[in-house]
């Protein structure tokens, strides 16, 4: 599962994208620093991770890791084929979720695409350019669809009226995540054809130093604008983050923060955020030689958790023993937790739960 990260031109994406991973992408100030798209295995920070680590002592801890994709700035026309467009688009299409970062900061400096600073503005662009991309894809289903639906064919007919709703919201500038469609029909109809604006989105406002608690006047009017959108928008300085990424000491990252009044790196904030986007989740293994957390989609079987680690655990998958975090944490070890009688024994039905502390046992 990977988020991608876009948006024009200059707003500060390979600087974010340094900022999350340790592969250092290219940052200059001119368009399309980034060309092949720069991926990045990061880190989810997680204190419940620590606190195990606190608790068991173990000889390594492994944390959850999220994919982050940097891709090239997009300009008007990429959906014609201007700039990298095709490219670009491509590379998007191939993502789970959207980081679209806007930016909301003044600075001479640093130049504009369009010559002025509007966050609005261009994430209209954007979102036109990924509408019109869309479209294309709408139509050509619906050339298909619409064949068959003449010959009488209910469900061609049912998958036209959807299709022909996703077309006119489009055409209305309206993105796929925000037509009112039903979500039976979403899961039958749309989400298979992967279309760009259909994918969860997080808007990253990009803000100077001085906003990087509060945020600015920028930060609300993006709030305002995507309020239909069912999308969360996050803000950090950018610029910043990457100051505090080069400091050596975990001390003096943290001296830094406080004298910005910042509890963690908006980063941080903005990895767990992904994490969500992706509707992924963590439960954790803790022995003496590990403590490791391990990412499963929400919804997950016990079963499929087991699956993670080893195909074999879940062909040959028999039962988890399973401890709540919190009891964990309350208790102190999983032989405490054993004694008060609050370790479950759970089978193949079992949905995981954020947090769950699992072993798994299987016969293969």
């Amino acid at each position: 599962m990977k988020a991608g990260i876009v948006g024009l031109p200059n707003v500060g994406k390979s600087t974010l994208f340094n900022c999350l991973s340790n592969a250092k992408a290219q940052s200059a100030n001119f368009p399309f620093c980034t060309i092949e798209p720069n991926i990045g295995v990061v880190n989810v920070p997680d204190q419940r991770l620590e606190k195990l680590e606190e608790l068991v002592n173990p000889e390594r801890v492994v944390p959850a890791t999220v994919e982050i994709v940097d891709i090239a700035g997009l300009v008007k026309g990429a959906s014609k084929g201007e700039g990298l467009g095709n490219q670009f688009l491509g590379n998007i299409r191939e993502t789970d979720a959207i980081l679209h970062v806007l930016r909301c900061f003044d600075n001479d400096n640093i130049v504009h695409v369009d010559g002025s600073v509007n966050p609005i503005r261009d994430k209209e662009t954007i979102d036109m350019e990924l509408q019109l991309k869309d479209l294309e894809s709408v139509d050509k289903k619906l050339e298909k669809v619409k064949r068959a639906a003449k010959t009488g064919n209910k469900e061609a007919q049912k998958e036209e009226a959807v299709l022909n709703a996703v077309k006119q919201g489009l055409e209305s500038g309206t993105s796929v995540r925000a037509i009112q469609i039903s979500e039976e029909d979403r899961a039958e109809y749309v989400r298979p054809m992967q279309l760009i604006t259909d994918k969860p989105v997080m808007y990253v406002c990009n803000v100077d130093e001085g906003s990087a608690t509060k945020g600015n006047a920028y930060v609300e009017k993006v709030k305002e604008a995507v309020a239909n959108e069912n999308a969360e928008v996050i803000f950090l300085a950018v610029g910043t983050e990457a100051d505090i990424t080069e400091l050596e000491t975990y001390e003096e990252r943290q001296m830094f923060l406080e004298d910005l009044g910042l509890t963690e790196p908006g980063s941080a904030k903005l990895i767990r955020g992904a994490y969500k986007l992706l509707d992924l989740e963590t439960y954790f293994t803790a022995g003496v030689k590990e403590v490791r957390a391990w990412t499963i989609p929400v919804g997950a079987t016990a079963p499929q958790a087991a699956g993670v680690i080893h195909t074999d655990f879940e062909k040959g998958f028999i039962r988890a023993e399973v401890i709540s975090y919190d009891d964990y944490i309350k208790y102190g070890s999983e032989s405490k937790v054993k004694e008060a009688g609050r370790m479950r024994v759970e089978g193949k039905e079992y949905i995981v739960k954020d947090g769950d502390i699992m072993h798994f046992r299987f016969n293969v």
